[in-house]
């Protein structure tokens, strides 16, 4: 099955990557200080390796493209390996740390990808995730010139969205789609994975929370 960043890694890289900052706003106090593998579910073209590696860590990179992996490459010299988010080809129990930085909107089921995480945590691991914000950040809300966000009644319209009038021609919805969840969703798939959450944070950036982060532990 084709993967559905396949074809967009240049053109992603260019656009999200290469100019941004290299630790994204508040990533590094979620993180803490730590040791050993990490791994980095739906790590794309690496982005995050570097704050995993400011954070004591060593990066340990899995995505379901292989286009963004080539791109990821040339960011670490470490194990990336091609892989299913929502099926980990790792054992039980085989780190100490694993993160998925926004990709709650790009898989079929985020909590398989949160079940999975747990699995392969051993027991007090770290898991951080950071993504869209279900509230203010999907299909339902419309960013306008002046600041302020729209939304629209269709907040509670869960699952895959793929075309939307006030999606920007050259943006990454137009070409990826996403699939929406709400809070309540959100929460509730935290809470089936059995990981026990530490923190919740809306990372600065934005006047309006454009993303929504968590910290949570294996018990």
């Amino acid at each position: 099955m084709r993967a559905r960043y396949d074809g967009l890694a240049e053109w992603y890289d260019e656009r999200f990557v290469e100019d941004a900052e290299t630790h994204q706003p508040g990533l590094l106090d979620l993180l803490g200080r730590g040791s050993g593998a990490c791994l980095d579910i739906g790590c794309g073209t690496g982005r995050n390796f570097a704050t995993i590696r400011a954070s004591g860590r060593t990066p340990v990179g899995l995505d379901f493209s292989i286009d963004q992996l080539g791109r990821a490459r040339s960011r670490t010299d470490g194990p990336l390996l091609h892989g299913d988010a929502a099926a980990l080809p790792f054992a039980d129990e085989s780190f100490g740390t694993a993160i998925s930085m926004w990709i709650s909107t790009d898989v079929d089921d985020f909590g398989a990808v949160l079940r999975e995480a747990a699995r392969v945590l051993r027991p007090g691991g770290v898991f951080v995730a950071y993504g869209v914000h279900p509230c203010f950040n999907g299909p339902h809300v419309v960013y306008e010139d002046d600041g302020r966000r729209t939304d629209y009644q269709t907040y509670r319209q869960s699952g895959w969205h793929t075309d939307k009038p006030w999606w920007a021609e050259d943006g990454i919805r137009r070409r990826i789609g996403m699939n929406h969840v709400t809070l309540a969703e959100y929460l509730n798939v935290i809470i089936g994975s059995g990981l026990v959450t530490e923190h919740f944070d809306e990372p600065a950036g934005h006047d309006i929370p454009h993303a929504l982060a968590f910290r949570a532990r294996k018990p």
